[in-house]
This record gives structure tokens, C-alpha cells and sequence, in this order.
């Protein structure tokens, strides 16, 4: 058993875990440590750079040791060391990298870089250690992405060979669903509280239009939606309270969904393939993964989306897409060309 310590610090969400692969292709996570920041930049209704970086600092070293004593590991068990290397905030990566490169260097470790990408794509193998490996799609299929700052569609031909299918030309879905949420002073992350007030909502209220972008059919756009939005409110008068307001971000969810839903039927019957997962934090949201399944099942087709606790940002996931590139560092070794590695800010995850 190789045991790989994860670090990531992408954004906001200062992680560590400890995983190891399975001989059936899925990763068992021994501890997962994650210390959000979210009350720390609701105030400012999104995720300020400068303190994401500082508080990195400050949590990096006690979220590292929680993860090993969860493990019940000592630094001697371990095989590797992988981290974050982008895509992402480059303070904030930078954090995580200079403690990754520290700690192979003093325990003469491998150093496996991960894109944070290939991370969510990999989610879906995750189990704890008293569960049973989860059922894992073939290969090949499509993976959507969905988050605060990705929406796209990959074909994914294995663990760490992936190409992309389509993309958004604008806003991400999660950034659409915090500018919303933002426009109806709901507050910061905006994707729980559209959908905790959704529940209440007419979602038939608002009809919003579907885009269609010319020569793109696949593609992804959310900023016709947010501002298709902003009209009705500026139509209702004023703010919307109550029902009014329930109603509205009901009808603004459904099409949001219904959106990914169509591009993803969409690339499926393009590509010739029955299976997809789903990955990134807007997975969380309930009626995206009830849609989904719903319709890949009605198709004869298989969803694929990990638990919510591994669709936002957490190192387990870090880890898991390195068991798939471990064996070419674990090979090698501790290597000092690995000490020199920089952050990523823009990183495709297509090899």
C-alpha cells in the first residue's frame, strides 16, 4: 500500500489528506482535513486573493498534522507527497507548494504536482476506509466540471488522459449562481442559498431562455441568464420579498440546471458515449444531480457524482489523481528538478 499525503490550497480552502489507491481502481482516504474560509470573506461577497494567501500561512501546518494523526501516520509511512500546483490563486498555490517542497525535501520524498482539474475529475473513486469501493465509470466517458470558476465538458479517455469538449464563453455556473445571489443581497457563497430558498419557489414563475451560441453548440453561457435576472427584478420594482423572491431564484436555478443538462446530452450524443460524471462544487447542488441521473437513466445511460463533501475543493481529491500519476515519480524517486516547481495560475488539464 502506498500512502500519498495531498495538499491543497487553490482558493480558499486551506487541505490535507491521506490517501492510497485500490487494486480496483478506486482511492481509500484515511483522513481529510479541510479548513474553510468562507466567514472570512462573506463580507466581501466573494474570495479576497490577498487573505487567502495570509491565512493559508496560518493553517497550512496544523491541517498537515491533523491529517497525519487522523491517518494514524507518522511521516516515515509515507510514499509521496502531492500537491496543488494550479490552476488557481498564485498566492494561494504558493503557499501549498513551498510547505509540499519543504516536506519532500526534508523526508526525501516524491514531489507528484497535480492540476487541480484533474483533481475533480478523480473525485469520483474516493470511499472512506470502512466503505466499499465505489462503482467507477469506463472508459471512455464525459466529465462536466462545474464550479465557482469552471464550467466544462471533457472526454475522459483515462485516469490522466483528458480532452476538452466544450467550455463557457462567460460566467462559470457557480460564479452565476454567487452574482444572483449577490444581486438579491442572499449573500456569500451563493450556491446553498439560492438553493435553500429554490426549495420555496415556483420554479415555472420566470421563463428564461435557453442560449444558443452560434457555431458553438456545446458551449456554456450564464451572463444572458444573470442579466435576464437583473431585468426582473428591475421589472418587479423593487427587491423581491417572499414568494416573489422564492419564486424568482427558483425559475433562475431550474434554468441553470437545465442548461447543463442540455449541453451535457448534448456532447454525450456528439461523442457516441452513455456514461458521465460530475464534478467541482456546484455538484452539490441537488436538482443538478437529481436532473442528471434522471435523464442518463432514462437515456440507458450511468451518472457518476462522488459524495457533496468531495465536490468542493479538498485535497483527498488531489490525492487520488495522484495514485493515477504516482508511478513515474514513485520510480524515480525524490528528485530536486521537482524542488523547482512553480505555481500555475492557467492550467488545462487536457495531456
Amino acid at each position: 500500500m502506498s500512502y500519498i499525503l495531498a495538499i491543497e490550497s487553490s482558493c480558499d480552502e486551506t487541505a490535507a489528506a491521506v490517501v492510497s489507491p485500490d487494486l480496483g481502481g478506486g482511492v481509500t482516504v484515511h483522513s481529510d482535513v479541510v479548513r474553510s474560509q468562507v466567514s472570512l470573506h462573506a463580507k466581501w461577497g466573494g474570495v479576497v486573493p490577498e487573505i487567502a494567501s495570509r491565512n493559508h500561512v496560518v493553517d497550512v501546518l496544523p491541517v498537515i498534522s491533523s491529517a497525519l494523526e487522523g491517518a494514524g501516520l507518522s511521516w516515515g509511512d509515507l510514499d509521496a507527497v502531492a500537491v496543488t500546483q494550479g490552476p488557481g490563486l498564485v498566492g494561494a498555490l504558493l503557499v501549498g507548494l513551498q510547505v509540499a517542497k519543504s516536506i519532500a525535501y526534508a523526508h526525501q520524498l516524491p514531489l507528484i504536482p497535480v492540476n487541480h482539474l484533474l483533481g475533480h475529475l478523480s473525485a469520483v473513486g474516493l470511499h472512506g476506509p470502512e466503505e466499499p469501493q465505489p462503482e467507477l465509470p469506463s472508459y471512455p466517458h464525459l466529465a462536466l466540471v462545474v464550479s465557482g470558476g469552471h464550467t466544462a465538458i471533457y472526454k475522459v479517455n483515462s485516469p490522466v488522459e483528458v480532452s476538452l469538449i466544450s467550455n463557457t464563453s462567460d460566467d462559470a455556473a457557480g460564479e452565476a449562481f454567487d452574482k444572483v445571489a449577490r444581486m438579491l443581497g442572499l449573500g456569500y457563497p451563493g450556491g446553498p442559498k439560492v438553493e435553500a430558498l429554490a426549495h420555496k419557489g415556483d420554479d415555472r414563475a420566470h421563463r428564461f431562455t435557453l442560449p444558443r451560441l452560434k457555431g458553438r453548440p456545446l458551449d456554456f453561457s450564464f451572463s444572458g441568464l444573470k442579466t435576464a435576472v437583473l431585468t426582473a427584478i428591475k421589472a418587479h420594482g423593487a427587491l423581491p420579498e417572499g414568494q416573489a423572491m422564492a419564486d424568482l431564484v427558483a425559475s433562475f436555478q431550474r434554468a441553470a440546471v437545465h442548461q447543463l443538462v442540455d449541453r451535457c446530452c448534448a456532447a454525450l450524443d456528439r461523442e457516441g458515449l452513455s456514461e458521465l460524471t460530475v464534478a467541482g462544487g456546484v455538484a452539490c447542488n441537488q436538482l443538478l444531480r437529481v436532473r442528471l441521473s434522471e435523464v442518463l437513466t432514462s437515456r440507458g445511460g450511468r451518472c457518476f457524482v462522488p459524495p457533496k463533501r468531495w465536490c468542493t475543493d479538498n485535497a483527498a481529491m488531489i490525492g487520488a489523481a495522484a495514485t493515477h500519476l504516482a508511478p513515474r515519480y514513485l520510480e524515480r524517486g525524490a528528485s530536486f528538478e521537482d524542488l523547482e516547481l512553480n505555481a500555475r495560475s492557467a492550467w488545462p488539464v487536457m495531456s
